[in-house]
């Protein structure tokens, strides 16, 4: 029986993470109906110990695992490679650094499991930051609408076979999770009840440069694929809403406004990054 589930997880130097990315998603709980799953990590351009790791953990009855070294670096290379081996009737992407919780494999299954155009997430939450900004910044951001309501995708997101029907190669584009949440309407877009834990990044300078990238990723994709944008749903919060939030939370929205003011600000222009660096 070909796997109801294929798990995609491009993978650039993450010997420290994909350990536990794996040791999570293999606890989920069971699939329905005794369906099977299957997880393509697809190691790419890597120079540490990723493969090793990912090899090493054990895998459970219902589960295949197959690790792909890919000499070449770059995330849209590495979802091209697991997408030509991949046999699943439900696509999901997850990011290596990324921490399932038991139901949401499931959840996917049974929101997935139809004839129509589905793409699907869980409900985010942020691994515990090490650093103040980050904790302080992370508690802001957790309060937007869009992480509260929306189906953001970054980190996880899901589709059948007939969603990824709706283009052919994926476009060398900074933003990927946004291309594929834009090629879906609104009401085609599923947000489900379970979580996975997503880390943000640690440290002030790191956080501006990982929001201006992100900030050229929907740059990019306004450019060059403006009929998406008809998809886009984000209600981004008024003066009232943002000055509520800020009384409540006058560090955290410090925090979040200091960096939102570096991303413009020349003074925190640092060396060009590769367009799929994770920004550690």
């Amino acid at each position: 029986m070909k796997p109801l589930l294929s798990v995609l997880i491009p993978a650039h130097n993450e010997a420290g993470y994909i350990g536990s990315c794996l040791s999570a998603l293999f606890a989920s709980d069971p699939l329905p109906d005794g369906a099977t799953a299957e997880v393509l990590v697809i190691a790419n351009g890597c120079t540490d110990t990723t493969v090793a790791a990912a090899q090493a953990v054990t895998v459970p009855p219902g589960w295949d695992c197959r690790v792909i070294d890919r000499r070449e670096g770059g995330k849209i290379g590495a979802l091209q490679r697991g997408e030509a081996q991949a046999t699943g009737g439900i696509l999901v992407y997850l990011d290596a650094d990324v921490c399932v919780a038991p139901p949401l494999m499931a959840q996917i299954c049974h929101a997935l499991d139809c004839t129509a155009p589905r793409y699907a997430s869980g409900s985010p939450r942020l691994a515990p930051a090490k650093s103040l900004i980050s904790r302080l910044y992370g508690r802001f951001w957790e309060t937007l609408p869009f992480v509260q309501q929306g189906v953001p995708g970054f980190g996880l997101f899901a589709m059948n076979r007939a969603g990824r029907g709706r283009w052919e190669d994926w476009p060398d584009i900074i933003a990927d999770d946004i291309y594929a949440r834009l090629s879906f309407a609104p009401h085609e877009r599923l947000r489900l009840e379970a979580s996975y834990q997503w880390p943000l990044i640690e440290g002030f300078r790191n956080l501006v440069r990982v929001r201006r990238r992100q900030n050229a990723g929907v740059a990019e994709i306004a450019a060059r694929f403006p009929a998406l944008l008809a998809n886009e749903d984000v209600t981004r919060p008024g003066p009232a809403a943002i000055g509520a939030r800020a009384l409540r939370d006058p560090a955290g929205f410090m925090s979040y406004a200091a960096v939102a003011i570096a991303v413009k600000s020349p003074l925190f222009r640092g060396r060009q990054e590769t367009r799929w660096t994770r920004g550690r």
